[in-house]
């Protein structure tokens, strides 16, 4: 199976991207784990909260792979999200998410540029830290050797570049 990941820091247009990107090459998509957890808790994410994140990630992952066995996913966030994410709000993060996100690692990463309006939404809260975060997710992949296209531009331009960088890698790794 192969896996495209939509990532980049908050307030990007992620999720839409994949839900986008996922209908429009037919496959299934997978929800960011981390804003359900989010979502979920009555008050903000502490550093004991990254495994759950991690552990629910990897869980709905290996299910959607389990059950459906689709040739190719397409991912809102993985766990180079939760890596970088926990590096910044805590300083550190536990080494098995790190090996995992290093095991795991997406056969293309489509990295969103902060170029959309950032909006609040009751889980974002870093408007200010987006560049530095753009810049961690950038300097995590490259680490990884993973293989990043970036993806920039307002509106149906956002979608366009990105379906442009799927189709040539897809020219060049046949799904």
């Amino acid at each position: 199976m192969k896996r495209i990941v939509v990532t980049g820091s908050e307030c990007t247009g992620k999720s839409t991207l994949a839900r986008q990107l996922a209908a429009w090459l037919k496959v299934p998509s997978l929800p960011e784990a981390a804003r359900a957890v989010a979502e979920a808790l009555p008050r903000p994410l502490t550093a004991d909260d990254v495994g759950t994140i991690a552990s629910r990630h990897m869980a709905q992952e290996d299910t959607l792979v389990q059950r459906a066995r689709p040739a190719l996913v397409v991912l809102d966030t993985d766990l180079v999200s939760t890596v970088v994410y926990a590096h910044h709000y805590y300083g550190a993060c536990d080494a098995w998410i790190t090996e995992e996100a290093v095991a795991r690692r997406a056969d293309l990463y489509l990295w969103c540029a902060p170029d959309l309006p950032w909006q609040a939404d009751g889980v974002r809260d870093r408007p200010a830290a987006r560049a530095e975060l753009h810049s961690a997710f950038g300097e995590r992949l490259h680490a990884m050797g993973a293989r990043v296209l970036p993806v920039d531009g307002v509106g149906p331009l956002r979608l366009q570049r990105a379906m442009a960088a799927v189709r040539g890698w897809r020219a060049a790794v046949p799904v």
